[in-house]
């Protein structure tokens, strides 16, 4: 259990859990990343059951890092983000941090500040699929129970914890546009759940280490990052893709390919093309569950082991890192 006094840091970014509709009755049409972190603090220790004990004996500290929509979120968001994640855990009071977020993009977020941040604290995001002045939120319950979470869990990791379960960032995805659970973690499963302020570590799940790709002080200037982008096959997908970006200076092509990342004969072409003009290219596959697993037959790298946007985020820090090792 938490001791008096020690912190948990709760940085606000916008999204749903923060949004506002025109009726209590309304919970899909909504103007995100309308209320402040502090009131949303607020809503969830105003929900129906009493305060646990686990977080009575909390501090909070809350801090608003951004307040968009997450559908526009930024590469100056995402390294101002890291840097206030940095700064906190790196205080001897602060234990934990939990980070509100929009849906849409939180798998990317999650996932980026898993592979520039090193400590040995634990990251709890949380969201909400309505807005907070719903008649039903899901906000306030999702962002106590993120704090549960954040006060009993300890060691280095990045988690989500939305609609009574926990999920791992680097297995996470968002796989539904608008019910309560829209997040999935495939074949992998969740990683636990909470129910009534007790959280329940799954025995069959199998924690990934750490790992560290880039640490956020390495980061270059946001307008500096290099320019990647993610191109799927489906049929009859047009080579052209591949080689327009390639004549407008992309650095990095993420293919998303069907099945075990298969490519088609005139995409491969243009693919090998684009490696021969020092464009890093990645396969991944566009099938929502499961990962590619390298074979002989595979002409372009497919190690990692992750979705089409988080195969990005590995290659956007592989880029910077290289630059950087030159």
């Amino acid at each position: 259990m938490q001791a008096k006094n020690q912190k948990i840091v709760v940085l606000g970014t916008g999204g749903t859990i923060a949004g506002e509709s025109e009726s209590a009755d309304e919970g899909l049409s909504y103007k995100p990343a309308q209320r402040g972190i502090g009131e949303l603090l607020k809503s969830a220790s105003s929900t129906p059951l009493p305060w646990p004990e686990i977080l009575a004996a909390c501090q909070f500290e809350a801090e608003q890092v951004a307040q968009l929509d997450s559908k526009d979120m930024d590469f100056e968001t995402w390294t101002r983000l890291a840097q206030r994640c940095d700064h906190w855990l790196a205080q001897d009071d602060v234990t934990a941090l939990v980070i509100t977020h929009g849906t849409d993009t939180l798998e990317e977020t999650a996932y980026f500040l898993s592979q520039v941040l090193n400590h040995s604290k634990p990251i709890v995001f949380t969201c909400a699929m309505r807005p907070a002045n719903f008649k039903d939120a899901d906000g306030p319950q999702n962002l106590r129970d993120a704090l549960v979470v954040a006060a009993s869990t300890t060691g280095a990791g990045v988690w989500l914890v939305a609609a009574g379960e926990i999920h791992h960032s680097q297995f996470v995805q968002k796989v539904h546009p608008t019910r309560l659970n829209a997040f999935d973690s495939g074949e992998t499963g969740a990683a636990g759940s909470v129910q009534n302020d007790k959280v329940l570590w799954f025995e069959n799940f199998n924690k990934p280490l750490p790992s560290l790709r880039l640490h956020v002080s390495q980061l270059p200037l946001p307008a500096q990052w290099p320019w990647v982008e993610i191109v799927m096959n489906h049929v009859s997908a047009s080579q052209k893709h591949v080689d327009a970006l390639v004549n407008a200076g992309v650095q990095g092509v993420v293919f998303a390919g069907t099945g075990n990342g298969s490519v088609s004969s005139k995409m491969k072409e243009s693919l090998l093309r684009a490696q021969i003009e020092q464009v890093q290219i990645r396969l991944s596959s566009r099938c929502n569950q499961g990962a590619v697993v390298p074979t002989v037959n595979h002409v372009f790298d497919a190690s990692g082991a992750l979705s089409p946007v988080k195969t990005r985020v590995a290659l956007l820090l592989d880029i910077m890192s290289q630059q950087q090792s030159h």
